[in-house]
């Protein structure tokens, strides 16, 4: 009884392991593969008859206008990463390492951008500072003209820059606080004042921060759909984000081998950034400060500069951040918003009932709270169950497993769509699935599962094998160790890692621009169709709708991040 119970024990966790790899990869690589086959291909991949062919490469660099797209692009994402820097850089030396008044909470509201969506975001900072904007209208009234243009590049840059500068900070943040100040004390005994101190000092030591944050923020920038969209089209500024929806969605005679082209030349582009990432922290041991026992003195006190620093952080959060929210909020429940007129004279509920009176629109909300919910569980799950295999079983081809766990990181939401868009129409069986919610769930849990193995991996490597051993010594396979131990253990982190995956599907749109049917539109795709048609109090509407969803949602991670801390 004995041997046929152990091989049906050897058989199940084998099973395990293949499925959990076998589909890892299948989803990695379903969006890959038509790109790199489509472009380079004469004919769509649904039709018969293409022959192998280079000639969407020549016509994409032939084109008039490419070399004016590729440089706007790269314009554009330098001029984001250098304002996020300027901003992020900044503020996370004075809060972290400095005693200016409200840190802690100044420290959190610079987190809240991360949850809103750069769309909605846009679309706060348009109602704010674009040519008919609240602030645009009283500047112009007092000097005559307004002294900024968010439609040019470097407007945009900025809008972009302040979604991205909390990624930035965050970084610069977390490493500022796990640093050891014994170099900041050696520099005070020679003689270094505080201003001295964080500059020859503490600044040096955020450089692999900050470049990693700068790759990020450049590969985030080149691939970001939704600001050239709202904003590039109306002046005539191309880059590739939108080329490639011109040339998708938006183009009655798609070319689908320029697109595909185009699509890796993107890709290509985002995976040398990740490549580059990866080898810059390779050398990041020459600014490790932490060793052993860190000893952490006191604050810098920089006197009156203090204020200077707390006054340069309330500016960007009140004028970056939460005046674009507040006016986007207030825009939602007004007729229009004008600073010519009191806004609460304008008061009415006809955007929100526009919104549910409209099946369509109405649907659209639902339909990104089912995509969320399951598209978060399941991307949870098999997060989960990547790591274990590939970190806690004996697996061979585990390091290939955790690989193409991580792989989705340098894949663009744009390009996941399209790839997901080709490898639906392409296999034979799997048509009926574009345009439905099921294809969002497949591309918005492909996007986030390198979230989902980056949450859960931690935690494991925290417990020791000695749990496994004693397991196995009770009699346990590996797969009653996993669900009767490990999995138990993981709860915690499983559940955090889902309210992580819930707040970034709930804002997703980029792969659903390319996979979304007429049902299966979600709240971002929506707001574009309805900023198209000029319909600013409805997009209003649905944005705070969104920021009500994502509020919740991040009081419900805050208190269970407390509890597991209790625990």
């Amino acid at each position: 009884m004995g041997a046929p119970r152990y091989r049906q024990q050897a058989q199940r966790e084998i099973t395990v392991y293949w499925v959990t790899f076998l589909l890892t990869l299948v989803l990695v690589l379903a969006p890959l593969v038509p790109i790199l086959y489509q472009s380079v291909r004469n004919q769509p991949l649904y039709k018969a008859g293409g022959v192998f062919t280079l000639s969407n490469y020549t016509s994409l660099f032939s084109q008039a206008d490419f070399a004016s797209i590729a440089l706007n692009t790269v314009i554009f994402a330098a001029l984001t990463t250098v304002f996020a820097l300027a901003i992020a850089v900044p503020i996370a030396i004075p809060t972290e390492r400095t005693r200016i008044p409200g840190a802690r909470l100044l420290a959190q509201l610079l987190r809240w951008p991360i949850y809103i969506s750069p769309l909605m975001l846009a679309f706060g900072w348009i109602t704010v500072y674009g040519p008919a904007g609240f602030v645009s209208g009283l500047v112009r009234e007092v000097a005559g003209y307004v002294p900024w243009n968010l439609y040019s590049l470097p407007g945009m840059a900025l809008i972009e820059a302040v979604a991205q500068a909390p990624i930035a900070y965050l970084f610069c943040a977390n490493a500022l606080a796990s640093s050891d100040s014994s170099l900041e004390n050696a520099a005070r005994v020679v003689g270094a004042g505080p201003l001295r101190v964080l500059s020859s000092v503490v600044l040096p030591m955020l450089r692999p921060p900050i470049l990693y944050a700068a790759l990020l923020i450049f590969g985030t920038a080149v691939e970001t759909l939704s600001i050239p969209l709202v904003l590039g089209e109306r002046t005539g500024i191309t880059l590739f984000s939108n080329f490639l929806y011109e040339e998708g969605i938006d183009s009655v005679n798609p070319d689908y081998g320029l697109l595909g082209a185009a699509s890796m030349m993107i890709l290509v582009l985002t995976i040398t950034l990740v490549f580059v990432q990866s080898r810059l922290l390779k050398h990041a041991q020459r600014f490790v400060s932490v060793r052993g026992k860190a000893n952490r003195s006191s604050l810098l006190d920089i006197g009156r500069w203090k204020w200077v620093g707390f006054g340069f952080v309330t500016l960007y959060i009140a004028f970056g951040a939460l005046l674009p929210l507040i006016a986007l909020i207030l825009r939602a429940f007004t007729s229009m918003l004008t600073p010519l007129v009191n806004p609460f004279s304008l008061f009415t509920l006809d955007n929100f009932r526009l919104i549910f009176d409209y099946a369509p629109y109405a649907e659209s909300i639902t339909n990104s709270l089912i995509v969320a919910f399951v598209g978060a569980a399941a991307t949870t799950l098999l997060g989960t169950a990547a790591v274990l295999v590939a970190r806690r079983s004996r697996f061979r081809f585990g390091r290939l497993l955790e690989t193409a766990a991580q792989a989705p990181h340098a894949l663009p939401g744009l390009i996941i769509g399209v790839g997901f868009f080709w490898a639906f129409a392409w296999t034979p069986g799997l048509g009926g699935i574009q345009g439905t919610l099921i294809a969002l769930v497949i591309a918005f849990g492909v996007r986030a599962l390198p979230s989902a193995y980056s949450a859960v991996s931690p935690s494991l490597m925290q417990l020791g094998r000695e749990l496994d051993n004693a397991a196995r010594v009770a009699g346990a396979d590996w797969w009653r160790t996993v669900t009767r131990v490990l999995l138990r253990l993981l709860l915690p982190s499983m559940l955090a890692a889902f309210v992580l995956i819930w707040t970034t599907m709930v804002r997703e749109y980029a792969p659903a621009m390319f996979l979304a049917g007429a049902e299966s539109q979600v709240i971002g795709t929506t707001a574009l169709d309805l900023w198209t048609q000029g319909e600013t109090g409805p997009v209003a509407a649905l944005a705070t709708l969104q920021i009500v969803l994502t509020a919740v949602v991040a009081g419900l991670a805050g208190l269970m991040l407390k509890e597991k801390n209790r625990a």
